[in-house]
């Protein structure tokens, strides 16, 4: 069950709200759902686990701070799926119960460190109109965090192991005792891993990992568009004690084009007509990504009229295919005439009038056969 409420509603708490508050929430809606106390009752259960997933969101500072800048989708992005059944529930929420209530999702004390994975990466590429529509191979460099070569990533020196934390006793975590509860806190001198490192490595100072320049290729695909991300697997920063590398999540940034504009999968181009183009229909010559191309203008063309040329447009980025070539027709009327052009125009204004058996239409009937293009 992974839930698409807003967390900080479901805590019944403001955006704005610090840890010691958002803490405090989940506590509470804990201990009014938690099964043991609603045996049977499925809306009691439901609600539990929507608690115990916005508080471990919202509790962890990273978490919290993509949320509030993606929502959901931006957690996605993390590998971050919520809870899928009431069993993950507990074995995700282990955590949260030791430091809430001072205890695991078994009831018993658990040991923190082990395996971890690396953090994601977020990379920024911006890319050309043209390279968004068919599709390129970019090589980025970017730094990240590698595990250091000269300890393997303990982060001693060598010779040297790490040495259980002595305010935690190895665990990671110190209790207190507060009312009826026992509650654990990650432990202030080895910052939740248990061990103290006495004798660090000189080359990563104690971290296990150093910062890398790399160059990473990356496929963009064809009809790629503006703000999506794409992700790479494996290239994030290297996981610590054999842990997994995070992600690599390219966000795509497309420059706007001088000519072209896009509408989903059709390009939109604004194609200049000059008057007498429009009254009597011309062919005129177009742009478009694939080069350019003829289109007719018929007689008695319109401001604004559209003409479409199929298969011009975007590649389907998830399909067969692509969009059209949607060519506005744009009329320019000059603003300086010749003494002859004025000339024929003012003949072709008497002509006009002729037409009309009355003379000189109104204003209204003007605007009436604008609309019918007579």
């Amino acid at each position: 069950m992974s839930t698409t409420r807003d967390y900080y509603e479901i805590l019944q708490v403001e955006r704005t709200a610090d840890a010691v508050t958002i803490k405090k929430a989940y506590r509470r809606l804990a201990h009014e759902y938690h099964p043991d106390k609603n045996p049977g009752d499925h809306e009691a259960e439901q609600k539990f686990k929507e608690a115990s997933e916005a508080y471990q969101v919202l509790s962890d500072p990273e978490k919290r701070q993509t949320y509030d800048r993606f929502g959901h989708d931006g957690l996605r992005g993390q590998g971050y799926q919520g809870f899928n059944d009431f069993t993950d529930v507990f074995s995700s929420m282990g955590s949260i119960f030791e430091e809430i209530f001072g205890m695991g999702a078994g009831g018993g004390r658990r040991r923190r460190g082990g395996p971890q994975r690396g953090s994601d990466l977020r990379y920024d590429l911006e890319i050309p109109f043209e390279e968004a529509a068919f599709g390129v191979e970019k090589r980025i460099e970017l730094e990240r965090l590698t595990t250091c070569l000269k300890c393997h990533g303990k982060g001693t020196a060598e010779g040297s192991e790490p040495v259980a934390c002595g305010m935690c006793q190895g665990m990671g975590q110190v209790r207190r005792t507060q009312g009826f509860f026992s509650v654990a806190t990650t432990c202030p001198q080895c910052r939740g891993t248990g061990t103290i490192i006495k004798d660090p490595c000189t080359e990563c100072q104690g971290v296990g990992k150093v910062p890398e320049k790399t160059h990473v290729s990356v496929r963009i695909p064809a009809g790629v568009e503006d703000g999506m991300r794409l992700r790479v697997g494996g290239k994030g920063e290297d996981g610590t004690q054999g842990g997994p590398a995070g992600d690599l999540y390219v966000f795509i940034n497309v420059k706007p084009h001088e000519i072209f504009t896009r509408h989903n999968n059709d390009v939109v181009v604004q194609v200049p007509v000059l008057f007498h183009e429009a009254a009597l229909g011309a062919k005129i010559p177009v742009p478009t990504l694939d080069g350019d191309h003829t289109i007719a203008v018929p007689p008695g063309a319109q401001h604004e009229e559209l003409i479409r040329i199929r298969g011009k447009g975007i590649p389907h980025i998830r399909g067969y295919g692509r969009g059209d070539q949607i060519c506005v027709l744009n009329l320019r009327v000059p603003k300086k005439l010749t003494k002859r052009q004025k000339e024929l125009l003012e003949e072709f204004g008497k002509i006009q009038q002729e037409k009309k058996p009355d003379g000189d239409s109104s204003l209204f009937d003007r605007l009436k056969n604008l609309a019918t293009g007579e």
